[in-house]
């Protein structure tokens, strides 16, 4: 169980103390473009989404089922991909994984009906939420063999991949068709895999208490039961919480600045663009943070930063002001799912890291919809108050939860 509150560093020359090995650098890289390289792709398939719309002739709801198939995929496969990489080890399943997301972002733009896309979408999502699981499980293992908080950083590659991949997907989508494009995705994907990935086949996830066994002698883990279960939910909760944000700002926050504050339609779309660049910066300066104060402290920082950031946000009379309290958001949000993650992780190994997952994926489809329903309701503005919500609730929860372990035998 690793320490709650303030993780361990190195202190060279004292027994136990971790050596940064080469082998542990080169794997850091490589799980580090492995993040890196989902948000890219997953980006690069966002940005062309209206125009395979127009290429399928889908209407808004067409396509609103079609997308439902990458996150059935994600979820489904999200809660097998635990039990892979518990079998065969989460390097292999990453790399297996890496490859069929590169090659199912090629398929979507070849469909030709909604329901066609649908099927692809399914295909495309379960191979989405299988690399998430299972290098989120290699990253638990490697951040508990450096014995440093590193496991921001990997989450700011995935969020510096999207920015580049939504970045080049923007420039390029006026002179390469979808096709061409995904397909140029896909070359780069398997690239990329090929040039990343036997670095994972070649060193094995470094040994803890849950890979101990080796993979493949366990092939019927015991499902998680008692308080492991009930501890795993609370930090998949907190995963939830953070990703019920990402979601609403991601489809809500620029409609907010153009609709409610009358905002330009360029200001407007930087306003995720500015959430996005600083989540990006709070993820890459989160080891340091959490060195500094430590796993309950910055959940309860982030979360109580997220939740004023978003009640400005939200209810700001100026465009400005909204901007920065977008831009607070993102700083808060940054660090507390890959915090929840890891805790589920050093807890429960690959089942966890696969039970806070799921939550949190739930929590950014529920909260682009859930937004949608509120604002019907009441306006925009006070739909958009429950991003500040759920983010104070994730600080309460991380505060209660600062205490929590598993008994032995569990």
């Amino acid at each position: 169980m690793p320490l709650l509150n303030k993780p361990r560093t190195a202190v060279p020359g004292r027994p136990g103390a971790p050596i940064a090995s080469p082998s542990l650098s080169r794997l850091r890289t490589a799980l580090t473009v492995f993040f890196a390289l989902d948000g890219f792709l997953f980006a690069g398939w966002v940005v062309r989404i209206p125009a395979i719309k127009e290429q399928t002739g889908s209407s808004a709801s067409d396509l609103g089922l079609a997308l439902l198939g990458v996150s059935a995929g994600a979820v489904v496969t999200m809660t097998l991909t635990g039990r892979l990489c518990r079998r065969y080890g989460s390097h292999p399943v990453t790399v297996v994984s890496g490859a069929l997301m590169s090659l199912s972002i090629a398929l979507p733009p070849l469909t030709h009906s909604p329901l066609a896309l649908g099927l692809v979408l399914l295909v495309f999502g379960a191979a989405y939420g299988g690399v998430n699981v299972a290098m989120n499980s290699a990253a638990v293992d490697l951040v508990a063999a450096m014995r440093r908080p590193v496991m921001p950083s990997f989450h700011a590659a995935f969020s510096l991949g999207g920015m580049i991949g939504a970045g080049l997907g923007g420039l390029v989508a006026g002179g390469l068709s979808p096709t061409a494009h995904l397909i140029a995705l896909t070359a780069i994907g398997l690239l990329v895999t090929a040039a990343a990935g036997p670095v994972l086949l070649r060193h094995p996830a470094p040994v803890t208490e849950h890979t101990a066994k080796g993979p493949g002698k366990d092939p019927a883990p015991r499902r998680l039961k008692g308080r492991t279960r009930r501890i795993v939910v609370v930090f998949g909760v907190i995963a939830l919480c953070t990703a019920y944000g990402e979601g609403a700002m991601a489809d809500w926050g620029a409609l907010h600045l153009e609709q409610d504050l009358h905002a330009h339609a360029g200001i407007a779309a930087a306003g995720y663009s500015l959430f996005a660049l600083a989540m990006t910066a709070g993820r890459l300066s989160g080891t340091a943070l959490l060195e500094r104060l430590g796993q309950t402290r910055t959940l309860v920082a982030g979360g109580t930063t997220a939740a004023a950031g978003m009640l400005l946000g939200a209810l700001a009379p100026t465009v400005w002001l909204a901007l920065l309290g977008f831009a607070v958001t993102g700083l808060g949000l940054a660090n507390i799912f890959p915090v929840a993650v890891a805790r589920a992780g050093a807890l429960a190994g690959p089942g966890g890291v696969a039970a806070a997952s799921t939550l949190g994926y739930g929590g950014m489809l529920l909260g682009p919809p859930a937004i949608g329903f509120l604002a019907d309701w009441f306006s925009l503005p006070v739909a958009l108050t429950t991003v500040a919500a759920l983010a104070g609730g994730a600080a309460l929860i991380g505060y209660s939860a600062r205490r929590m372990s598993v008994p032995q035998g569990r």
